[in-house]
């Protein structure tokens, strides 16, 4: 359901008071976020949802609660290594486990990340950041390079994670993701209950649906988010050469292709894809895909959108247990709440996935 923008939003810190846990209100819905009249643009709340005083807000936001952070390697299966951030707070007996991914070229310390571990900190949740493959400091694990077909590795760790973070067994297990990580987290609960992983629910803020339309999409619109993407995506290739010159000796002509032909190239040499069509579609949770999805999921999408196309989302056969909520406003992963940098988004993800009272 479209949520209509109203003409006078209430203050911020009145709108992250109303999520559970801050007073016991309803959890968040998309109709609650009513953002200034100034931030009702797609693509000024995009570029500020990643900007730098957005990712000083982040750091800021845990620090304060006094968090208590460390770094972790985990088991991604077939000598797969990846790493994360454990976080908790001090003299705190956390009542369930959070795991966030990030979106593509994103990291563990991504403002949004840093943001919604705050969130569910202060509701009893401990959390688990996972870097995926490549993005982070983490380029060194593994030999061969990220591609967005790897789920195997994420369901792998996911099961690591339960097992070496969770309080207790019977302590619930939700995940959420942002962007390619909103993608990745409902992909893993498609896999959950064959790999014997109890997740309790589900949140995806702005998941790629079907990466062959984002592509165009991007292709077609304006050229400063493609330009972005492929500017983060060469330095990691960079540093991947550097790391392993031997493995990846490709020419600096390679990294001067545009990102079509870059992700071509990627298919072509790296996956066991026989297309670029057919790698896009390995990884596409678009029309019926998550008609079967087994776990209690959340989903939020922006209207204004500049990277993922909306159409996708209405067409979308999702059963009863899977509720879809698209904002009037709100960017790519922004959902800015005003000039305090602070979040919708992430106060809408810890309202749905640890919706009890917070710690006071």
């Amino acid at each position: 359901m479209e949520a209509d923008v109203q003409a006078a939003p209430p203050p911020a810190d009145a709108l992250l008071r109303a999520v559970p846990g801050a007073g016991g209100a309803r959890p968040l819905r998309a109709v609650d976020y009513r953002p200034p009249w100034w931030l009702r643009n797609g693509h000024l709340q995009t570029m500020l949802g990643s900007s730098p005083w957005r990712q000083r807000r982040g750091r800021r936001a845990l620090a304060a609660l006094g968090t208590v952070s460390s770094v972790h390697v985990v088991d991604g299966g077939d000598g797969v290594r990846l790493q994360g951030v454990y976080s908790r707070l001090p003299g705190v007996a956390p009542r369930g486990l959070a795991l966030l991914l990030h979106g593509w070229e994103g990291s563990a310390d991504s403002s949004y990340m840093c943001l919604t571990a705050a969130q569910l900190l202060q509701r009893g949740f401990a959390t688990f950041r996972l870097n995926f493959r490549d993005h982070g400091d983490s380029h060194h694990l593994n030999e061969a390079l990220f591609h967005s077909n790897r789920i195997g590795e994420v369901v792998q760790a996911a099961g690591d994670i339960a097992r070496r973070f969770s309080p207790g067994p019977r302590a619930p297990l939700v995940v959420a993701g942002y962007s390619l990580g909103g993608n990745f987290a409902l992909r893993l609960a498609l896999r959950a209950p064959a790999a014997g992983l109890a997740l309790t629910r589900v949140a995806a803020v702005c998941p790629v649906l079907d990466p062959a339309r984002t592509m165009t999409h991007m292709e077609q619109g304006w050229p400063v988010y493609l330009h972005h993407f492929e500017r983060r995506w060469r330095r990691s290739l960079l540093r991947k050469r550097a790391l392993f010159p031997r493995t990846h000796d490709f020419d600096d002509r390679v990294l001067r292709l545009g990102m079509r032909e870059l992700t071509r190239w990627l298919v072509q040499r790296h996956t066991e894809f026989a297309s670029l069509d057919a790698y896009f579609d390995g990884y596409s949770i678009a029309g019926e895909r998550l008609a079967a999805l087994p776990v209690p999921a959340e989903i939020l999408m922006a209207s204004d959108d500049p990277v993922i196309p909306l159409d996708g989302f209405r067409a979308l056969a999702l059963p009863p247990q899977v509720h879809l909520e698209i904002a009037g406003s709100g960017g790519h992963c922004g959902f800015l709440l005003g000039a305090g940098m602070d979040g919708f988004a992430e106060a809408w993800v810890a309202s749905r996935l640890a919706p009890q009272p917070a710690l006071q």
